[in-house]
């Protein structure tokens, strides 16, 4: 595994919806010089996907694997009183 790799790695790897675009761009500047068949910017790539959609899904939304179960929703009540 190349060192740009293992940087994107580490820059995505706890990414949160809120930070998720920022740092797809961080990544998309790691990549921009690389050719399009360096398995770097494959990674890139394949990264700046997750995290836009982890931007677009927020937290606590998505998919839902089958061995997770989904997040209740937030009831607060019936604010009509």
């Amino acid at each position: 595994m190349s060192e740009v790799e293992n940087s994107i790695r580490a820059l995505v790897g706890g990414a949160t919806p809120q930070f998720a675009l920022q740092l797809r761009d961080r990544v998309r500047a790691l990549i921009a010089d690389l050719d399009a068949s360096d398995p770097a910017r494959l990674e890139g790539e394949r990264q700046i996907s997750r995290l836009e959609r982890l931007a677009e899904d927020g937290q606590g939304s998505g998919h839902i694997q089958d061995h997770e179960q989904p997040l209740p929703s937030l009831t607060l009540g019936d604010e009509s009183d």
